[in-house]
């Protein structure tokens, strides 16, 4: 069997989202098992997460988070486009997500980088006549 490697550093801007065919193909690699069997693994895991979800268990992960089920408040509801009408939204089950530790740390890491990327580039634009 392979050694497992840490997950790629992959920019930002290179990959506009992570989707579960990504997850498969990068675990399908690190392990050396079968696309196929990974992605069984993948989705009898997602599968039992909304299973409990719809029961109103919460999931907990830990280092990554915490799925809470809750019943939104009803609340009151305005068309912009009859600005006198109004109506009552009704309540319903939403899923709430409370990062963990570890996953909150990197994210944090991360914004830390973006805002510094970002004010490194403030200072060039500024400099250019007419913003060009």
């Amino acid at each position: 069997m392979p050694a497992i490697v840490p997950w790629r550093t992959i920019p930002l801007w290179s990959m506009a989202k992570l989707t579960k065919r990504d997850i498969v193909v990068a675990i399908s690699n690190q392990t050396g098992m079968v696309q196929h069997q990974v992605f069984d693994i993948v989705q009898r895991t997602l599968d039992k997460i909304t299973d409990s979800l719809a029961n109103n268990v919460p999931v907990e992960l830990r280092n990554f988070g915490i799925f809470h089920p809750r019943l939104t408040k009803p609340r009151v509801g305005r068309n912009p486009n009859q600005p006198g009408s109004s109506f009552v939204i009704p309540s319903r089950a939403t899923v709430k997500f409370k990062a963990g530790k570890v996953m909150r740390q990197r994210v944090e890491k991360l914004s830390r980088e973006l805002k510094e990327a970002a004010a490194k580039k403030a200072p060039a634009a500024a400099a250019r006549p007419n913003g060009q």
